[in-house]
């Protein structure tokens, strides 16, 4: 009686970095990239209520034209660019 051997195929052998990440215990976003998520959902809050309310809540909280209020557009913009950076990295990027 013959037997037949299934092919020797280890799937740890394919990168998938969501499942190796979550083996790992670690999430799959930095700190970073928590920190651009904030910073954006700030930024499109505020743009709402400007476009439905004319309030700009960054300016305030912190002063219109003030340091404050401009470093935070600044964070947020920077965090936009993070973001697009970041997306391309994953679309450029090869899946299984």
């Amino acid at each position: 009686m013959s037997t037949i051997n299934t092919p020797t195929m280890d799937r740890r052998s394919i990168p998938d970095r969501r499942v190796m990440a979550r083996t790992h215990g670690r999430s799959a976003m930095s700190a970073l990239d928590y920190i651009a998520m904030v910073l954006l959902i700030i930024g499109g809050l505020n743009w709402g209520m400007v476009g439905l309310f004319d309030i700009d809540m960054v300016g305030v909280l912190f002063a219109p034209g003030s340091t404050l209020t401009r470093v935070v557009y600044v964070l947020v913009g920077l965090a936009a660019l993070y973001s697009v950076v970041t997306m391309a990295k994953m679309a450029g990027s090869k899946r299984p």
